[in-house]
């Protein structure tokens, strides 16, 4: 079973969403927008993506450069995307304690 942390108004997630579903994989779908993540539901993720949270952030949004984060510590990042879901890059999808971000889409082939 997959997860997909999604974003219906982005190309890419909805592109890895189509291929996940083109490869008849059941999946879980989460609109992280609409139900934001906790602090621990991040770090889950984090460690699943084997990543910094830099790493995990849309650096380019508005928002990235308003809370000024260019230099913050991994708690503020963290704190970051509680408070901005926005800043979470996506798509996200989970396969068990395995994660993988979907850009390019084609990222998630390898979690069947």
């Amino acid at each position: 079973m997959l997860t997909i942390y999604h974003n219906p108004r982005c190309s890419k997630s909805r592109q890895t969403l189509s291929l996940i579903e083109e490869n008849n994989q059941d999946v879980t779908v989460i609109e992280y927008l609409k139900a934001p993540l906790s602090k621990e539901e991040i770090n889950r993720l984090l460690k699943a993506l084997s990543v910094t949270p830099i790493e995990m952030m849309r650096t380019k949004e508005t928002e990235f450069k308003e809370q000024n984060l260019k230099n913050a510590d991994d708690e503020t990042l963290i704190n970051a995307m509680v408070n901005t879901p926005k800043l979470m890059e996506r798509p996200i999808v989970v396969k068990n304690d395995k994660a993988i971000i979907g850009r390019p889409p084609e990222n998630v082939l390898s979690l069947f």
